[in-house]
């Protein structure tokens, strides 16, 4: 009894007080699982970028008046490119665990020698990566098309960053709790889809009732899309400082549910 117990003894952690080996190590597969399919994750967004602004300068036209002290077209352009960041950070962290739980390969990530806050942070991290990927290559794409400027690259990064961590974080906590893709669905076309429409992408808020302009300014898709356009054009509806401050606060509460959620194994089949 004394050699059994011996020999299946627990040993300590040989890799430090965080697993950054296996922190990478999951990092990277979420990265190539988006990429091997970069025609859906990466190739889409942007067309669907595109055809928005194609139809819209065609629909409305670029001589409606200066919008933010800018054309219409300038004002639209970052607002689209910031939607498909919100978008797809979602969808990379929501389809991940989903996926992983309908598949039965969490397991592997269940057994791994990961904490529940190292799992979060590199999967929401890959969130962050696909939105920036989206993000440069919408703005080279886009400046060959109509001219853009950039007026801020530190507004454009952190504003870049926030969106996609908090979708990441989202997208991680609604993957838990859907079963099936109905309940996915549900989620975006009636809260992500939404929000990302009704957050100034297609307008300034300046033109809203006090009613709808006081609703929108509590939408925290409005900084993140106007703290993103801030960085091209110079000028924004709302703060970029009270913006950041309502974001940060917004990454620290999204990724503690996130992370709370998948250390008491919310929703998780083994």
């Amino acid at each position: 009894m004394v050699e059994f117990e011996k020999k299946y003894e627990i040993g300590e952690r040989r890799f430090g007080y965080v697993n950054w080996i296996g922190v990478w190590t999951l990092y990277q597969k979420e990265i190539l699982r988006f990429l091997n399919v970069w025609i859906q994750t990466l190739f889409s967004p942007l067309i669907t970028s595109l055809l928005f602004l194609l139809v819209l300068s065609v629909a409305i036209g670029n001589d409606r008046g200066d919008v933010l002290g800018v054309s219409f077209i300038k004002f639209l352009a970052p607002g689209l490119i910031a939607m498909q960041v919100i978008q797809q950070a979602f969808s990379h962290s929501s389809s991940s665990i989903m996926i992983g739980k309908i598949q039965g390969n969490i397991v592997d990530v269940l057994y791994a020698p990961l904490t529940a806050a190292e799992v979060t942070f590199a999967t929401i991290l890959a969130a962050c990566t696909r939105g920036f990927i989206i993000a440069i290559i919408s703005i080279i794409v886009f400046s060959f098309i109509i001219e853009i400027e950039i007026v801020s690259f530190f507004h454009i990064i952190i504003f870049t960053f926030f969106s996609s961590f908090i979708l990441g974080a989202i997208g991680f906590i609604a993957g838990l709790w859907a079963e099936k893709f109905d309940h996915m669905a549900t989620i975006t076309n009636f809260l992500i889809v939404p929000l990302s429409f009704l957050s100034g992408t297609f307008y300034s808020i300046d033109k809203l009732p006090p009613v709808l302009r006081t609703i929108s300014e509590v939408n925290p898709f409005f900084y993140m899309i106007d703290g993103f356009r801030y960085g091209f054009i110079g000028s924004s509806d709302g703060s970029p400082i009270y913006g950041i401050i309502y974001l940060t606060l917004l990454s620290f509460i999204t990724f503690f549910i996130a992370y709370y959620l998948y250390k008491k194994g919310y929703k998780i089949k083994f």
